[in-house]
């Protein structure tokens, strides 16, 4: 008998470089998914469906209705969705634990700091309500120092772990707003080599139009925006 199609992964997005590491790696995949929109600016993040999966009210999440023994999953966190998603297709996680321990350091590393701390940039260099030069100053030199890890790993190599990885797909949607964290990409040629080998693909050009027309051209621009993604509290 002909195998059924696959059902399609509900991806809950926004076009953000968070966002943007699902919609790379299941173009990779070739995985048939579903958009449901978080418009994380109108506070879609803190409705109770989404929060039922992703309790840390940040998007993407996942639902794969073919999870684990034919059972629905839901997945949020970008690195675990990655990680999750690789150990379903067999691919961009190796299967052997050092490559696989090599994949995952540097998946932790962008989660730890090269996203988180270039997120600091943006919000200080671009959205702070005033200017505070002590808060430029710390988090435009703390992405330079990332991208100058990122440039000394990439010396002699394509990809940052040899094959092209999940870890990749972590950090390119960060490390392509370079000038808008105040940095000279002429700096860390390797980096640049691997922006130009990686926008190259065609999996990548797809993920990162996935749904930009509904990505404002102004960022975050008005007070309520800015009160839904900046003033947020326990609730």
């Amino acid at each position: 008998m002909p195998q059924a199609p696959a059902k399609p992964i509900d991806l809950y997005y926004w076009p953000t470089p968070n966002g943007w590491k699902i919609t790379i790696m299941l173009e990779e995949c070739g995985l048939p998914y579903t958009i449901v929109p978080v418009n994380i600016g109108k506070g879609d993040q803190f409705k109770p469906e989404f929060l039922a999966i992703s309790p840390n009210n940040r998007m993407p999440a996942i639902i794969d209705p073919d999870g684990p023994d034919g059972q629905p999953i839901s997945v949020f966190e970008s690195g675990a969705i990655l990680q999750y998603l690789g150990r379903k297709t067999g691919k961009f996680y190796p299967a052997d634990e050092r490559g696989r321990v090599a994949v995952d350091e540097w998946l932790f590393w962008q989660m730890g700091g090269f996203g988180p701390m270039l997120g600091q940039t943006h919000h200080f260099r671009i959205y702070a309500p005033e200017k505070v030069p002590y808060a430029i100053e710390r988090y435009t030199n703390e992405a330079n120092r990332l991208y100058g890890v990122l440039n000394r790993r990439l010396e002699g190599r394509d990809y940052i772990c040899g094959e092209y990885s999940i870890a990749d797909m972590a950090c390119i949607g960060w490390a392509r707003g370079w000038e808008r964290q105040g940095q000279d990409i002429r700096q860390f040629p390797n980096v640049a080599r691997w922006l130009e080998t990686m926008q190259a693909r065609p999996a990548v050009q797809r993920g990162l139009k996935v749904a930009e027309e509904l990505r404002n051209p102004a960022g975050i621009s008005t007070p309520e925006e800015k009160a839904v993604l900046f003033g947020q509290k326990a609730r």
